[in-house]
Parts: C-alpha cells; sequence; structure tokens
C-alpha cells in the first residue's frame, strides 16, 4: 500500500490539508478543458455568417476548421512530453493564455487570412492545453475514492462539450453575431487563468527529456493523417492530396514506432501504450472519436435541414444526451469502476452506443421528437457515460509522474484521430448512400421530397456504420482490457526514488 509520504509525487496541492484547493483545481482543469471542446463546434455554427461577413469562398471555409485541427491533431504527442519537460503548470497556462489571445484575434477578425491563421494558432495552444488538464487531474489525486470522483466530473465535462458548443453556438449566433463564438473562449479563459495562477503550484522536475528524432517523426505522421482525412472529406479518396498523404502519413508513424522501440528517450515509451489497460484505452477513445460524428454532425443536419430546427433548438434537443452522459460518467467512475474495472464499462457503453444508433435508423421526413429522437438521444448519453468514466482515468492509470503528460496526450489523441476518420469516412458513406438513392429513384430533376428522402438514407446509412463501429469497438476493447479493478497505485509503474525526493522536498 502506497504511504501519504509517497503521495506528493503528484504535487502540494496532495497533501491532507488541501483537500478543498484540489477540487477548487478539479473546477479550473474543467473549466479550461470544457473550453477545448466547445469550440470544436461552436465555431461549425458560426461559419455560414462568418462566410457572408468575411466574403471567402465555399472551397476556403472548410480551412476554418482544418486550420485548427492540424496543429492540434499533429501536436499532441509533443505537447504531452513537453508538460512532463517544463511542467504541467507551465505548459497548461500557456495553452489557456495563447488559446484566449488566439480566440479574441479570431473574433476581431478582418479578413479571412487573419481568422485561419487565429484558429491555427487555436489549435497549438489546445495541444499544449488539452494534455496537460488531465495530466494535472491524474496526478492531483491520488486517494482511490477522490480520483474516481474527480474523474467522473471530467469525463461529463470531456463528453458533453461538443454538445454544449452546439446549444452555445445557435444561441451567441442568434441573439448576437459570429464573433462571440471566438469571444466566449475569453469568459472560460479568464476564470481558469485567474484559477491556476492562485491554486498551482510548480511542479517538480520529473527528469523526462525530449526525443528530437521521435517529435519529428510523430508529428509530420500525425500531420498527414489528419490532413489526409480531412482533404478526404471536401475533395474524395482518389486525389493524391488524399491517398499520397494517407501513405505518406502511415510510413511516418511506422518510422516512428521502430525508432521508439531504440531511442534512449523515447517521446512515446512503449511501455506506456503496451499495457493491456492503457491501450484498450486509447483504442477507445479512437473508436468513440469516429462514431460520435454520427450524433454530433449528421443527426444535427437532420434536425435542420430536413425537420426545420433552428439551430439553437437542435441543439437544445441534445441536452438530454448531455445530462445523461453526465449522470452515466459520474456513476461509472464513482460507483462502478472500483469494483468492476474498465472492461465491462466500456464494452457495455459500447453496445449501448450501438444500440442507439441502430434506433434512429428508424427516422423518417416527419419524424417527431419524443417519438425517434429522445430515446436515441437519451440512450447514447447512457453510453457515452460510462465510456468516458471508464477511458479517461484508465487511459492514465498505472504511469509515473514522468510519463502522465504523454498519457494523457495519447487518450486525446485518439480523441483527434477518430474525429477526423469520423468526418471523412462518414461523410464519404452519406453522400455515397445519397446519390445511390437518387439514381435508382430519382427521374431527370428531383424533387423537394425526393431530395429529403435520400438525405434521410444517406443518414440512415451512417446510423448503420456507427453502430458497426461501435459494436467492433466494443469487441476489440473487450478482449483488449482486463479483467477486474485497475491495479491499486502501489502496483502501477511508480516514479523513481529520486523523482519522489525531489518531489518531496518541492
Amino acid at each position: 500500500m502506497a504511504t501519504r509520504s509517497a503521495a506528493p509525487a503528484a504535487g502540494p496541492s496532495s497533501g491532507a490539508a488541501g483537500d478543498s484547493k484540489r477540487w477548487l483545481i478539479l473546477a479550473v482543469i474543467c473549466t479550461a478543458y470544457l473550453m477545448v471542446g466547445v469550440d470544436l463546434t461552436v465555431v461549425n455554427l458560426a461559419l455560414p455568417s462568418a462566410q457572408e461577413a468575411l466574403g471567402f469562398a465555399d472551397s476556403d471555409r472548410q480551412w476554418i476548421v482544418t486550420a485548427y485541427a492540424l496543429p492540434f491533431g499533429s501536436l499532441l504527442l509533443f505537447c504531452g512530453r513537453l508538460s512532463d519537460l517544463i511542467g504541467r503548470k507551465q505548459t497548461f497556462i500557456t495553452g489557456l493564455t495563447g488559446f484566449a489571445v488566439a480566440s479574441a484575434i479570431g473574433g476581431a477578425a478582418t479578413n479571412f487570412e487573419t481568422l485561419v491563421t487565429a484558429r491555427a494558432c487555436q489549435g497549438v495552444f489546445a495541444a499544449m492545453l488539452a494534455p496537460a488538464a488531465l495530466a494535472l487531474l491524474a496526478t492531483t489525486f491520488t486517494d482511490p475514492k477522490e480520483k474516481g470522483k474527480a474523474f467522473g466530473i471530467y469525463s461529463a465535462v470531456a463528453a458533453s462539450g461538443t454538445a454544449l458548443g452546439l446549444i452555445l453556438g445557435g444561441a451567441l449566433t442568434s441573439a448576437l453575431n459570429w464573433r462571440w463564438c471566438l469571444y466566449i473562449n475569453l469568459l472560460f479563459a479568464g476564470v481558469a487563468l485567474v484559477g491556476s495562477l492562485l491554486l498551482l503550484e510548480k511542479q517538480p522536475k520529473t527528469g523526462a527529456r525530449m526525443d528530437i528524432p521521435g517529435v519529428l517523426l510523430a508529428s509530420g505522421g500525425m500531420f498527414c493523417v489528419v490532413y489526409g482525412f480531412s482533404n478526404a472529406a471536401d475533395n474524395g479518396w482518389g486525389t493524391p492530396s488524399t491517398w499520397g498523404v494517407l501513405a505518406l502519413g502511415a510510413v511516418l508513424l511506422i518510422a516512428f514506432t521502430a525508432w521508439q522501440t531504440r531511442a534512449t528517450h523515447p517521446l512515446l515509451p512503449p511501455r506506456v501504450v503496451l499495457d493491456r489497460n492503457r491501450g484498450g484505452a486509447y483504442l477507445t477513445t479512437l473508436f468513440v472519436g469516429t462514431g460520435i460524428f454520427g450524433i454530433m454532425l449528421f443527426l444535427v443536419y437532420y434536425m435542420q435541414t430536413d425537420l426545420g430546427y433552428s439551430a439553437i433548438t437542435s441543439g437544445v434537443a441534445l441536452l438530454p444526451m448531455l445530462v445523461f452522459t453526465a449522470v452515466g460518467a459520474n456513476v461509472s467512475a464513482i460507483k462502478l469502476m472500483p469494483k468492476y474495472g474498465p472492461r465491462p464499462l466500456v464494452t457495455a457503453g459500447l453496445l449501448i452506443s450501438a444500440a442507439a444508433m441502430a434506433w434512429l435508423t428508424a427516422i423518417g421526413v416527419d419524424s417527431g421528437y419524443v417519438s425517434h429522437l429522445l430515446g436515441p438521444v437519451t440512450v447514447v448519453g447512457v453510453g457515452m457515460g460510462l465510456i468516458y468514466g471508464a477511458a479517461l482515468r484508465t487511459g492514465t492509470s498505472g504511469v509515473g509522474m514522468q510519463d502522465a503528460g504523454i498519457a494523457s496526450a495519447c487518450v486525446n489523441t485518439g480523441q483527434q484521430l477518430g474525429g477526423a476518420i469520423g468526418t471523412a469516412l462518414l461523410n464519404t458513406i452519406a453522400a455515397t448512400a445519397t446519390a445511390n438513392w437518387l439514381d435508382s429513384h430519382a427521374e431527370g430533376k428531383p424533387s423537394s421530397e425526393q431530395l429529403h428522402l435520400a438525405a434521410i438514407e444517406g443518414y440512415t446509412t451512417v446510423f448503420w456504420w456507427c453502430t458497426a463501429i461501435f459494436a467492433v469497438g466494443a469487441v476489440l476493447s473487450g478482449l483488449l482490457l482486463r479483467p477486474g479493478p485497475l491495479p491499486a497505485p502501489a502496483a502501477a509503474p511508480a516514479a523513481k526514488p529520486a523523482e519522489q525526493t525531489a518531489a518531496a522536498s518541492s
């Protein structure tokens, strides 16, 4: 059993006298991460208004999203190790401040170039902020019961941020204008920045070192993968800018994997990902990131274009998912994880989500919210809550302080890769299903009703694919994750004695 004297390895806030301080730190972490989660969707709703105001072409609109996704996805591993190297507090505050400044510049943009540059800077600082936030959480709470509660709260925030962005985006765009979809980040950042300056204390050096060749290979490979999938969503799979870039990304990532087995100080130590539980958690976030776009993208399309919901109404329609995600995440992390471990929770969550997506295939042209949407939205919220409550904690479990940042980055990398894959794959599937329906049912110019029916064919095909994605994820995660509860802290790879001594003396 780990003694209290070893607990300061998590930082000064871990002592018994700091109970209330730890929960305030959690509030700061959640506020910052909520900002990142909200930003993923809130700007999407502002795009039509921003395009009208700044006068850029339809072909340029994708870059408002892609400029953010590219640095975010490609720099996560580097920034995760950077937080281990220079300290999580420093990385967290730098990412938070930079994200706020970039948001202010984007909100005040007077042309397309400024907005795209601001979005790219947001992506860079989000890559610093996201893994540092999760690493701070993992190292601040050392008591297993407290850690379960903390991860339950954090998981609810992480899982519901994108849906909340839909609500905020609709409200801000309708009541004010598109610029406030970026300015809203200043509110989140201001609260989190004041809290972090007052509450976070400088953490001891962990002994981590930067693997420069690994950084170049990993960042280059991730950049190519994210860009390739983003390009496929808009330009198709047959262009060299899609398959050629994806092939280059695969080569770079294979080279990165080989290098990590030889590097003296690897960027991503094999011990982090080869653990069955952590590897299963990272795989889970990949499948969830891919499949959740069936809800966040295509269900919103359906509600707005076929049922005539406004932006804010479609966001409010997802509120049951937020509520049940929060409840499920807390029950999962606090009550169920200590007894059963991650395997039954992740497997059940993915299967429940698969069932919800299959339920959504019953939608039609005139479906009612209560009769066709409320049930699946609620059920998928329960599934997401079970998944996030288990996967986020498992992805950072059993690592020493020197690896907390990179382990946290792996969780976020799975989500980002999944999002890029999901956007490209599901967009292609929907477009193909819609075109095939029109070819077989419409002669000449299709009627308005036929266009709606064709679109719904695309949506339901996507929902069936999401069902399969979640089901396959359930099988693979169930096979990979170990049965039983997570090992006790004393059984996990701990920090080296010299690191614990430095932590205790800080």
